[in-house]
């Protein structure tokens, strides 16, 4: 399961909640893009969409 470090600061908006992008409840909380996003959520979506291996 994905676990994502977001301690940082950068990850909360102050300006206030928007719908996550996942699951459309309100969230403070943004994604390394800017993107609303609970944190759960991202690291659901991460376990769901594994990187693709390069074929070269």
């Amino acid at each position: 399961m994905a676990v994502l470090n977001w301690r940082s600061a950068d990850h909360y908006d102050r300006s206030g909640d928007k719908p996550c992008v996942i699951c459309t409840k309100p969230t403070p909380l943004r994604s390394d893009r800017g993107k609303p996003v609970h944190k759960v959520c991202a690291e659901a979506w991460i376990d769901r969409h594994p990187p693709k291996e390069d074929r070269t």
